[in-house]
């Protein structure tokens, strides 16, 4: 048993490792090569795993080799255009100033049904308004409406926008987090005074409360089992 889970321990760091250098991308939106390393790697991390009388250093080998030639091929391709567009293709564009590309359509195997169904999920249900709706290589529709059906920001109507920073957590089910409140400029008095105000006698009452540089605090007490 030691050894199932030492194995386990090992495999576990590895992959998460490799997951971490190949970078944040990877975890959300996958190219075709990144898709078929993800699963060549849990396939062979799952035999070392599976069968502890497989050498450690088999499994590990080619999750390290095939780490390898993706790093490899991400560096060529930044650099060769072409053969970037010979693995991972180009995208697509479904609609253009408001119509359907039908051919491009059926070159993807898109149906309008589901091309439907990923436009209400983005809030659009008239493709008339739709300047452009691009299929991106790693699977998503990017949708750009017309410059009429944009929505309205600050700027076009004129109103002054309040920039309020980012919102620190300063705690969180029930854990102060002190160098959140020192990176707004606030100390543990000012603390003591906003749980006060609130109504609550300590931190060990608050599931989450976060505090912005201009202020602005949001506070969500912790529910009673």
């Amino acid at each position: 048993m030691a050894i199932v889970i030492a194995r386990s321990v090992i495999v576990y760091f590895t992959l998460t490792l490799v997951m971490r250098i190949m970078g944040k991308r990877q975890l959300g939106e996958m190219e075709l090569t990144e898709f078929v390393l993800a699963a060549l790697i849990a396939d062979m991390a799952a035999h070392p795993l599976q069968d502890i009388g497989i050498p450690m250093i088999n499994g590990l080998v080619p999750i390290l080799v095939l780490f390898c030639c993706e790093i490899l091929i991400s560096g060529i391709t930044l650099r060769k255009p072409k053969l970037r567009a010979l693995l991972f293709g180009k995208p697509s564009m479904l609609i253009r100033r408001g119509k359907l590309d039908q051919t491009e359509l059926k070159n993807n195997r898109l149906t309008v049904d589901e091309l439907m169904q990923e436009l209400r999920s983005q809030s659009y249900t008239d493709i008339s308004k739709i300047a452009y709706a691009v299929l991106e290589t790693n699977g998503k529709l990017s949708i750009i409406p017309f410059p009429a059906h944009l929505p309205p920001t600050s700027q076009s109507l004129g109103v002054a926008a309040d920039d309020a920073g980012y919102p620190r957590v300063v705690i969180c089910d029930g854990r102060v987090f002190s160098h959140n409140l020192k990176s707004v400029g606030l100390d543990e008095s000012w603390l003591k005074k906003q749980l006060k105000a609130h109504g609550a006698s300590s931190p060990e009452n608050v599931f989450l409360m976060t505090v912005d540089e201009s202020g602005r605090v949001y506070y969500a007490e912790k529910e009673r089992d």
